[in-house]
């Protein structure tokens, strides 16, 4: 098991009162992070919610931005860059991306929980160019080639 990564949240004005994002329960893998504002999506529309925090995310992890299931079964909603990442040298407010897959406008209020973040540590690589690749049992075979 992992230690927990200390990460510096700002609280912006509009944040007011909001609660900073939190594991729900000690099994949670993600944080709930609110809505700072209000905002109707209509159906097959995107919209823009702040949150109303910013990270200074330690170098070597990211921020995972991902959707809440309830939102996506009950309501069709979604994060369309699923999952967004939040790289460790952004410094401005999280600002979730929500897609609104539902047949009916989906109205968010101030404080409601919009989304998840899961801290993860990233693994930089190194591309080097090469002329042949190494052989595998499944090649070059693509979308569907292992099977129905």
């Amino acid at each position: 098991m992992f230690e927990p990564v200390d990460i510096a949240v700002k609280r912006l004005d509009h944040a007011g009162d909001l609660p900073l994002p939190s594991y729900e329960t000690s099994g949670s893998a993600g944080m709930d992070v609110r809505a700072a504002e209000a905002l109707t999506i209509a159906p097959s529309k995107r919209g823009l919610v702040g949150t109303g925090f910013a990270f200074a995310i330690p170098e070597g992890y990211e921020i995972q931005v991902r959707p809440r299931s309830g939102l996506a079964l009950k309501n069709g909603i979604g994060v369309p860059n699923s999952p967004g990442t939040i790289d460790s040298d952004y410094r401005g407010e999280l600002k979730v991306i929500l897609i609104n897959h539902g047949e009916e406008e989906f109205v968010i209020q101030r404080g409601d929980r919009i989304a998840q973040i899961i801290v993860a540590p990233v693994q930089r690589g190194i591309l080097v160019e090469v002329d042949d690749l190494d052989e595998t049992q499944r090649g070059s075979g693509g979308f569907g080639s292992t099977g129905v």
